[in-house]
């Protein structure tokens, strides 16, 4: 039997809250259950941060309300606070992420807080979602290099995973923001995190900007990686880092790991024919290479 990979899809969250383009709710709830039709178990619901700093994700309840949930899928959502996990908890959500970075530039630009504030501000909400019973999931962002800072260190990025483990999450997400990171680099952060938290509770979340996204995970995966986030047609960016593009694509990661032999659970033609759909919804091509081939 192959060894299962699982893919946390972010595309309708991390995704289209980085378009320039804002899809109206019932093209959401269209894209949410066309990927969870695909095969996807994880998918990004949406997030519950201030409509002020992200008005893509402002319909959140509303995309909640309208999905018809399919039994066995997961549908995440992202919350900052316990406002925040109010509004999730209100939303019958099941699985919420908290957020931080490993770099104290990058927070501060983000949040107004530093490493150590940020996590302050995150453990109320991580101890209240656990109260309640919420599956909870930790996003650590520039684990491959900061736009504002330059290198961070792997030690940093080994010291913020092993908080949020400590605080409950289950998950560990390891985010290279900007697609910065090189696949030696990329497994020695890996490696270490892994050495702290074990390689079970993380996953990975690269960025293409620079094409080295599935070189990244491959090494990853060659270190113990299990789980890896992906966007459905490369959606998204990262709005405080100039130029940085989409998250892998998930086709394209999809056709990686069937190649290697991995299981996914992923329909890989259903996948990419969304890939295709959404990027027409917003007006572009898509930024994936498996949706630009040519069908019959």
């Amino acid at each position: 039997m192959a060894e299962k990979v699982k893919i946390v899809e972010v595309g309708a969250r991390d995704g289209l809250q980085n378009e320039p383009k804002t899809l109206p709710a019932a093209l959401k709830i269209e894209l949410i259950e066309r990927l969870a039709a695909a095969g996807l178990a994880e998918i990004e619901a949406g997030s519950f941060v201030s409509p002020q700093w992200v008005p893509q994700m402002a319909d959140t309840e509303d995309v909640l309300a309208g999905i018809k949930r399919k039994s066995g899928v997961r549908y995440p959502v992202l919350v900052p606070n316990l406002s925040g996990l109010a509004r999730a908890r209100a939303a019958g959500v099941e699985d919420i992420s908290v957020f931080t970075a490993a770099s104290d530039a990058f927070n501060r630009k983000n949040i107004n807080a530093s490493i150590d504030e940020s996590l302050a501000r995150i453990k109320p909400v991580i101890e209240q979602a656990l109260t309640e019973r919420f599956r909870v999931r930790g996003y650590v962002s520039t684990v491959l290099g900061c736009p504002y800072q330059g290198e961070v260190a792997v030690s940093e990025v080994v010291r913020v995973a092993q908080a949020l483990v400590d605080m409950g999450c289950v998950e560990i997400s390891l985010g290279d923001t900007i697609g910065i990171g090189t696949p030696q680099k990329a497994r020695e952060m890996f490696r270490a995190c892994a050495q702290a938290v074990g390689a079970a509770k993380l996953a990975v979340h690269f960025h293409d900007t620079r094409g080295q996204a599935l070189a990244n995970i491959l090494v990853c995966l060659e270190e113990g990686a299990r789980v890896a986030d992906a966007s459905v047609s490369g959606l998204g960016g990262c709005p405080y880092a100039n130029g940085a593009s989409g998250n892998v694509a998930s086709e394209d990661l999809v056709y990686m790991l069937h190649g290697l032999g991995f299981d996914t659970g992923v329909d890989l033609p259903a996948l990419t024919e969304t890939a295709r759909w959404i990027s027409h919804q917003l007006g572009r091509e898509p930024a994936s290479k498996l949706a630009r081939l040519k069908t019959k």
